[in-house]
């Protein structure tokens, strides 16, 4: 009656427009002073201002700024002339520069919120004047703009390592395939409209003309391979991977002298209120976690769930559909920060790798990212295009579809996601 009292009372502060932080963190103390007293919480504070600075977690703003520094120094333009030469000869061609040009983004910012800011202001206006509808224009940008949750570097994924104590690389590692899976999925489904509509090529291809977007760009690649190559290859933990990102897109900016003040600075100030927005969270996760530990609550529900089944892979689908549906309603960091730490004794009893359920929970919180009524990346698609989200969401259901296809895959093959986890550190 506890538990349910206090989430009670967490939702409806939602409703009230309470932030959920605050809503958290109220709900935990709430519980704490019932379960056990005013004696309990002594070190609330403490514990919260731990929980907010471990080290792992300066990652998010590193990769934030990161973000903001390529949209800047001119940066993302470079990729999406690259991608253009490379692939936009295609029957809709803008589409699948679009999806190009997140996959390559996502490398850096690990935000999908980032993501389809930064691209949708450049690729949605561009595809609209060429013919293309708003919404199917918003659903490319927007389901193209999750994959910078799935391949990394990832935000949900550091939150992930963070609450489930696991190695935040190997989960890096483990969203590559998963990732690449989407992309070209989402490029099949953009390649279908484009035949059923007969969507416009862009310039036919031209090598001199790809060699010469590809020598502007080459210092950009450097941003990719200093991430990925130095967490792969074992050299730079994810944190400081996200610290020399920054330092190499200043030096890439510096290099372009296309630096838009104005622009970083709104940027800046964007990405430091989304980094303030998840501490908050994970500051008032520190709290519910205690209170949760002291109460016993994720035993007893690994118990309630392992007495009626003990297939891991039946447990699997029921967290699958618990996530989805999670994921209509609260935005990705709140619910790895609200769920997370309650499901992995269960995780733990069944012997489901904790690496593996962390692509499960990324995957579908990126879908949940598409699915009315929370969809921050979808909403901000359609923001940015001017589209009804209805509308959007009919073409979108094609892509979400795609995610559906690879989340299933993922759950059922582990080998997909933990291929390269095995080559590299086992």
């Amino acid at each position: 009656m506890l538990m349910l009292g206090i989430f009670i009372a967490m939702v409806a502060m939602i409703c009230l427009n309470v932030p959920i932080g605050v809503a958290l963190a109220v709900s935990a103390i709430g519980g704490l002073l019932v379960l056990e007293g005013t004696g309990s919480l002594v070190n609330v504070a403490l514990d919260m201002y731990g929980g907010a600075t471990k080290f792992s977690l300066i990652a998010i703003p590193m990769f934030v700024l990161a973000g903001a520094i390529m949209n800047a120094g001119g940066i993302t333009d470079r990729l999406i002339n690259f991608v253009a030469a490379l692939i936009g000869f295609i029957r809709g061609g803008l589409a699948h520069v679009n999806i190009g040009v997140s996959l390559f983004f996502a490398e850096i910012s690990g935000s999908a919120v980032a993501d389809v800011a930064a691209m949708g202001s450049v690729m949605i206006p561009q595809m609209k004047k060429r013919g293309y509808s708003g919404a199917f224009s918003a659903a490319v940008t927007s389901s193209s703009a999750s994959l910078a949750i799935i391949i990394p570097p990832s935000i949900p994924m550091i939150l992930y390592a963070t609450s489930a104590n696991v190695s935040v690389e190997q989960l890096f590692v483990a969203g590559v395939v998963p990732g690449l899976m989407g992309a070209a999925g989402l490029m099949g489904v953009a390649y279908y409209f484009a035949r059923r509509y007969d969507l416009p090529r862009e310039d036919a291809f031209s090598g001199r003309r790809l060699w010469e977007a590809f020598v502007d760009a080459l210092p950009t690649f450097a941003l990719p391979v200093i991430i990925l190559g130095g967490i792969f290859g074992g050299y730079v933990t994810a944190t400081e991977a996200a610290g020399l990102a920054v330092l190499a897109a200043i030096a890439i900016s510096l290099w372009y002298r296309q630096v838009d003040l104005r622009h970083l600075q709104r940027s800046m100030l964007d990405g430091g209120m989304q980094t303030a927005v998840v501490m908050l969270l994970v500051a008032a996760s520190v709290v519910m976690g205690g209170f949760l530990t002291r109460a016993q609550y994720p035993q007893e529900l690994a118990a309630g769930i392992l007495s009626i089944t003990e297939n891991k892979w039946l447990i699997l689908l029921i967290l699958n559909f618990f996530f989805l549906i999670i994921g209509f309603f609260l935005h990705s960091a709140a619910a790895i920060i609200l769920v997370v730490p309650i499901v992995i004794p269960l995780i733990d009893a069944v012997g489901i790798n904790p690496i593996h359920f962390g692509l499960v929970v990324t995957l579908n919180l990126a879908i949940g990212q598409q699915t009315p009524p929370v969809a921050s990346v979808l909403i901000t698609a359609c923001a940015v295009a001017r589209a009804n989200i209805w509308d959007v969401t009919k073409v979108n259901i094609y892509f979400i579809a795609v995610l559906l296809t690879v989340l299933l895959m993922c759950t059922y093959i582990p080998s997909i996601p933990l291929f390269l986890v095995d080559y590299f550190y086992n």
